[in-house]
């Protein structure tokens, strides 16, 4: 792969360009034949969805328009969009919220909303508050503590892939209500969801904040049937959400999100050349208080596009249709003796190996069927042994297609020349 994309890119910076065609439709060519296609059923290893067409359409044009939120004057309609979805998908997550309201922040992913969910709760609660996560935190967590100069977080036991109250509170002790507690609604791992009213209920008691990362599992709120997984986000005081996983979003489309707009006066920032002091009082807007960037796209409108064009039971479905789908993958894999699942989804995650080998063979069995251009499949380390992750996040798999995944993964096990044909890709 290396080899043909250094020869269809040849000279990255000559004397005299080639043409926009040439050098457009040869790296385009080249990225395409090189990419792990999130399009492909059976590329299912990461967090990485095929985005809506719609979407992406909304993207380029994002791109040509070229407005930059970091000032009113250069995206006036932008950040009106901005603030109107914002504060739509903020009241989705936590209800009616307080104060002033909930709000949202558009952030570039998982990690950007994570390091505000920190760096809000030391601003709160002042220097020196301790942070409070499990084993099964994004490493987002660790590493938001170590940008911000804090020491480094409480890791705490996540028993079966989840956090566990009790040891949660009994690292709370002499805290004073100066701790932030970080869940997940949706590991990286396993695709679970921690305890949250108990763990709500704990930081009730004694003090401090939750900050809840739903990267993963919140677009489940869109769905009437599965919300409840969830049930205890309303109660955070900060949530991550990512529409470039279960948002079927380009990346990136992130949000961080509040019950009470007020607690965002923290980040605000004045720049005179941005934003001076006459034109706030004069009622223009000053965005540099919506993010720790200065110059950011806006990638609010995409995700205003799809949600005006599929609506919020158009959203659920896709992602009841995931959910489901990883379901009926979980059951092909208990019908096969030679295959072994470690628990049933509670997302779309679904985690399995081949009975009776070694991590080595677990390991090599992935290796192969992405050498092969077969199967991208991810791994996950839990309980003492490696294991086969497949993310499920096309809404429209079919089962043969699944079936034909774990026919690989055994053939591939014992040994046999691995059969079928790679899967088509079928268009979101």
């Amino acid at each position: 792969m290396a080899a043909r994309l250094r020869s269809s890119v040849g000279e990255v910076l000559p004397e005299w360009g080639v043409g926009s065609e040439p050098a457009l439709g040869a790296l385009v060519r080249a990225l395409a034949e090189g990419a792990a296609d999130p399009a492909d059923p059976l590329c299912a290893a990461h967090l990485h969805c095929p985005p809506l067409a719609v979407a992406a359409a909304a993207d380029l044009a994002a791109s040509a328009l070229n407005p930059s939120m970091d000032s009113w004057d250069q995206a006036p309609a932008a950040s009106e969009l901005e603030s109107l979805v914002c504060g739509e998908l903020a009241r989705l997550v936590c209800g009616g919220g307080a104060g002033a309201g909930p709000d949202a922040l558009v952030t570039t992913g998982g990690t950007e909303s994570n390091q505000l969910g920190v760096l809000l709760a030391r601003e709160r609660l002042g220097d020196g508050v301790r942070v409070v996560c499990g084993e099964n935190a994004h490493h987002s967590v660790r590493r938001s503590a170590w940008l911000l100069g804090m020491s480094a977080p409480v890791v705490v036991a996540a028993p079966r892939g989840v956090l566990d109250p009790v040891a949660v509170e009994a690292a709370l002790a002499g805290s004073g209500g100066r701790a932030l507690v970080v869940a997940t609604a949706g590991t990286t791992d396993a695709g679970v969801v921690d305890p949250l009213p108990e763990l709500a209920d704990v930081v009730t008691r004694c003090g401090g904040r939750l900050h809840v990362d739903a990267a993963y599992g919140g677009p489940l709120l869109f769905s009437e049937e599965l919300r409840g997984r969830l049930a205890g986000v309303e109660r955070a005081h900060s949530v991550t959400v990512d529409l470039h996983k279960l948002g079927w979003q380009p990346v990136a489309a992130g949000l961080f999100v509040v019950p009470d707009a007020a607690d965002l006066g923290v980040l605000d920032h004045r720049a005179e050349y941005l934003s001076a002091d006459d034109d706030a009082q004069a009622g223009l807007p000053d965005l540099l208080g919506r993010s720790l960037r200065t110059t950011r796209r806006p990638d609010v409108l995409k995700i205003a596009v799809t949600l005006r064009a599929l609506g919020r039971r158009g959203l659920a479905e896709l992602v009841e249709r995931v959910c489901a789908a990883a379901g009926s993958l979980a059951g092909l894999v208990t019908e096969d003796a030679g295959l072994e699942l470690r628990s049933w989804p509670e997302l779309s995650t679904v985690l399995f190996r081949p009975v009776g080998v070694p991590d080595a063979v677990v390991a090599g069995v992935r290796r192969r069927l992405l050498g092969e251009g077969r199967a991208v499949l991810g791994r996950a380390s839990l309980d003492g042994r490696l294991w086969l992750k497949v993310t499920v996040l096309h809404p429209y798999v079919g089962r043969d297609e699944l079936a034909s995944l774990v026919k690989l993964v055994r053939d591939a096990a014992t040994g046999v020349p691995v059969s079928g044909v790679v899967s088509e890709t079928v268009g979101v």
